[in-house]
């Protein structure tokens, strides 16, 4: 016969683990269900009334009274003159909280599907980890362009979990990531950064373009390591909810790049790489893959021409097998390949017209002799000749 419990000690054993909550989400429920030894908390989570949102449930009940607003900002000192961050309340009711954590509280951050999406590369093995719901910080790196992020995204769409994606540059700091005091409505607060609702909310955490981060990316370092982590601004320590991971996602390894292709990309401290078990090294998807992943596109605009899809994704290979060789020194990557696409859809289906536009970003020289090589392809349907002119564009760089 099931545990029965009442439903004050049920939000007591939240506030304990969570803090002063007004939204709980489902992986929450059954953790606290866990440590009370309760099947369920149906009372919770069958009463309509309680539905904040995909998988959340307001902790309020609709008997209750919330506590009058003017009762919060009389409690928060006039800012007419500088208030030191210790003198600024926190708040400790439940009515409170939820201004606090408006954002993440009220909304489902489980990525939309991408129709037409085709998994390759990691795909299996990054849905493992996410899937085992074991913390496993796994670091993705790759060449731009290449799905690496979008992976990471799919899978939790495919799944139904949810992402908290946290975009990284130089500028990136603990006030970003962990949170800070922000002014709303007149009043000071502390609003929770991207990292501490992912950990509250048992997420999957992605650390896009890790890379350009500075040191101050260190203070996640308790965090990868799957450990709570104490703001000493609010005197609150933050424990991860079951499911909780993250993915970190970059061009390099975080060593730097020396040939100007990634700008911006720092050296990331030994301790804090370390604290990523694997790597996962992404490569532009097969042949057959990249063909697939065109068509569909196609298929979404309402046009079939596969002998387009499969021109380009030759004229996509050729070119990066002379990279590679050194002989050229851009690349067309799969992202390039589905923004032809695209614009082939949008601009009459004019093949020449959606390559050029799509290749201005180059420098003149470049764009001219990767449209010629498609030319070549374009007019070369034997396979012999087109080998031919694949050892010829390594034997001549682009």
């Amino acid at each position: 016969m099931p545990k029965l419990v009442d439903r004050g000690a049920f939000i007591a054993e939240v506030v304990k683990n969570y803090g002063n909550i007004d939204v709980i989400s489902r992986s929450q429920v059954l953790e606290v269900c866990e440590k009370l030894g309760l099947t369920n908390a149906a009372w919770l989570t069958n009463d309509l009334s309680r539905r904040a949102g995909r998988g959340l449930y307001s902790l309020n009940s609709p008997s209750i009274k919330p506590a009058k607003r003017e009762k919060v900002r009389a409690s928060v000192p006039t800012p007419s003159v500088p208030v030191p961050q210790s003198a600024i309340p926190v708040a400790n009711s439940i009515e409170a909280s939820a201004d606090l954590r408006l954002v993440d509280n009220t909304i489902s951050l489980i990525p939309d599907k991408t129709v037409g999406y085709v998994p390759f590369g990691h795909y299996n093995d990054v849905r493992s980890i996410i899937n085992s719901r074991k913390f496993y910080p796994t670091f993705i790196t790759g060449l731009s362009g290449n799905g690496k992020t979008l992976m990471v995204e799919q899978i939790c769409a495919a799944d139904n979990r949810e992402c908290v994606r946290v975009n990284i540059t130089v500028e990136t700091d603990e006030d970003d990531l962990i949170g800070g005091f922000r002014l709303m409505d007149g009043r000071t607060v502390w609003q929770n950064g991207p990292v501490i609702i992912a950990m509250e909310r048992g997420a999957t955490l992605l650390l896009d373009e890790i890379d350009l981060a500075s040191n101050k990316i260190m203070c996640l370092q308790p965090v990868l390591e799957g450990k709570p982590i104490f703001i000493k601004k609010i005197n609150k320590i933050i424990y991860p909810a079951p499911g909780f991971n993250i993915f970190a996602t970059a061009n390099t390894k975080g060593k730097g790049n020396d040939d100007g292709r990634f700008i911006g990309t720092n050296i990331l401290n030994e301790a804090f790489l370390e604290r990523f078990p694997i790597t996962f090294e992404q490569e532009y998807p097969a042949e057959k893959t990249e063909i697939k992943i065109i068509n569909n596109i196609f298929q979404k605009g309402g046009v079939n021409n596969p002998e387009f899809a499969e021109k380009l994704v030759l004229w996509a290979n050729v070119i990066r097998k002379s990279f590679y060789e050194g002989a050229a020194s851009e690349i067309i990557s799969t992202r390039r390949l589905v923004h032809i696409a695209e614009a082939y859809l949008i601009f009459g289906r004019n093949e020449t017209k959606a390559i050029e536009l799509c290749l201005n970003r180059f420098d003149f020289e470049t764009k001219t002799s990767f449209m010629e090589l498609y030319n070549k392809l374009n007019y070369t349907p034997d396979t012999t000749e087109i080998a031919a002119a694949v050892e010829n564009v390594v034997a001549n760089p682009i």
